[in-house]
């Protein structure tokens, strides 16, 4: 009896040294990855004397303007960073991610940054039930960190499309490119150029829309 009390005792040591063996073996679990945003650094991207000095009275006369969320090119329209090391060829971050799509981040920075100049009585971002005489139409052609060359640099393509509503005719069109050289060779470096891009190119958005207005 005592025999076989041993042999068992004996056996699941055995056992339990095999298990602690294998799980050894297991691959560890990955880690999260890092999660970034876009900032329009509201407190500088429009300075006071871009804004508009329209009294209230003119702003009741003002057009609103309803603001579609961005499209995104193939290949964009991830929450994944882009970034590329040779044309036409785009990679992504393997444990870097934006914390939504650049096109769900990009459409309320939009908003705001027209909303400052102070050119339409209303800018709302869509699906809105308000009417409105103008919509502005965007897609993102490329947002990437392109390290073909150093320093790398994050570059941000975005096309802008305005429409009349009323008669359905294109008010005016352009295309946006703007590249920053990023601080650091890695993911963050690239995201701290690209704050700074898409700073540049929602003050200079804003100020096609606000001179299409007022044609």
């Amino acid at each position: 009896m005592i025999r076989t009390s041993c042999w068992r005792f004996a056996a699941t040591c055995i056992a339990l040294s095999v298990l602690s063996g294998c799980s050894s073996l297991l691959p560890a679990p990955a880690a999260p990855p890092a999660l970034f945003t876009l900032d329009d650094g509201s407190s500088t991207l429009v300075s006071p004397s871009t804004k508009s000095a329209s009294s209230a009275a003119e702003k009741t006369t003002a057009a609103a303007l309803i603001i579609n969320t961005p499209k995104a090119a193939a290949g964009y329209g991830t929450a994944h960073i882009v970034y590329a090391r040779r044309t036409p060829e785009i990679e992504y971050f393997a444990f870097s991610m934006w914390v939504d799509t650049p096109a769900q981040m990009l459409a309320p920075l939009i908003v705001r940054a027209v909303e400052r100049t102070g050119a339409f009585q209303a800018v709302l971002a869509a699906p809105s039930a308000a009417s409105s005489r103008f919509r502005l139409d965007t897609e993102i052609i490329r947002l990437q960190q392109d390290f073909s060359a150093p320093p790398s640099r994050v570059r941000l393509t975005l096309r802008a499309v305005l429409i009349d509503t009323t008669t359905r005719v294109v008010v005016a069109r352009r295309e946006f490119d703007a590249s920053v050289a990023s601080v650091s060779e890695d993911t963050y470096g690239g995201v701290i150029a690209a704050q700074a891009v898409t700073q540049r190119v929602l003050t200079e958005l804003a100020a096609f829309c606000a001179e299409a207005d007022a044609r």
